[in-house]
């Protein structure tokens, strides 16, 4: 019978850190209006476009 082996430590967390960024960004969106969002949404796109 094969045993498990124990999960090793990984460098990079995709789960988590996505989850870091999906409460971040409801964190910023509570309470705000739909042009506020919208506004938010453009802003924050920008700035992946561009690469900052």
């Amino acid at each position: 019978m094969k045993t498990k082996k124990k999960a090793e430590e990984k460098e990079f967390d995709t789960v988590k850190t996505f989850r870091q960024i999906k409460d971040s960004i409801s964190k910023d969106l509570t309470g705000k209006s739909t042009a506020e969002i919208l506004e938010y949404l453009r802003i924050n796109s920008l700035k992946l476009q561009s690469g900052k």
